[in-house]
């Protein structure tokens, strides 16, 4: 049984990263591409011994809320679900035996490892929600272009994110 200040934290989390995304973040636009996209970091951050059924429950929420916010039509929901459930998978493959003993401490982690499952968290992600955005053939240039320059760019602010909130103290 997960514990309510644990529940408390993650429902604030997902709050607060949908606000900032639809607020602030979604009024980014980097070299006329799209803007990053840090919502994905409550996937990323999910803790580890919940039930891999509720993740990819919320992530289909997460997904939905950012699509009805956009009007973009449910290529977010499929994003993230698809990321939600390939995660244990991406975290066994970057953290190896770590993983399988349920001792993952990313900000303690070896930085190749860390970079490793963020980059392919949001790679995959980005790719299937601009493979769904376009879903066409003839804009697979434009749509591997855009997944390339939008990963990069959300990749580090989700991990200076990530180094910034570590660096805070907790009580």
């Amino acid at each position: 049984m997960v514990e309510t200040n644990n529940i408390a934290t993650q429902v604030f989390r997902f709050f607060l990263l949908v606000a900032i995304q639809l607020l602030v973040i979604s009024n980014i636009h980097l070299f006329g591409y799209s803007s990053p996209y840090i919502y994905l970091l409550f996937i990323i951050g999910f803790p580890l011994n919940t039930n891999k059924s509720l993740l990819i429950f919320l992530g289909f929420i997460l997904g939905l809320c950012i699509d009805i916010w956009s009007n973009s039509g449910g290529v977010h929901a499929g994003a993230t679900v698809l990321v939600a459930y390939l995660r244990p998978l991406l975290l066994k493959f970057s953290f190896g035996v770590s993983y399988e003993h349920n001792n993952i401490k990313f900000t303690q982690a070896e930085v190749r490892q860390q970079i490793l499952y963020l980059l392919s968290m949001v790679f995959i992600h980005h790719f299937v929600l601009f493979l769904l955005e376009n879903f066409s053939t003839k804009l697979l240039l434009q749509t591997i272009q855009s997944t390339i320059i939008t990963s990069i760019f959300s990749s580090i602010l989700i991990y200076c994110i990530i180094i910034l909130f570590s660096r805070i103290p907790k009580r």
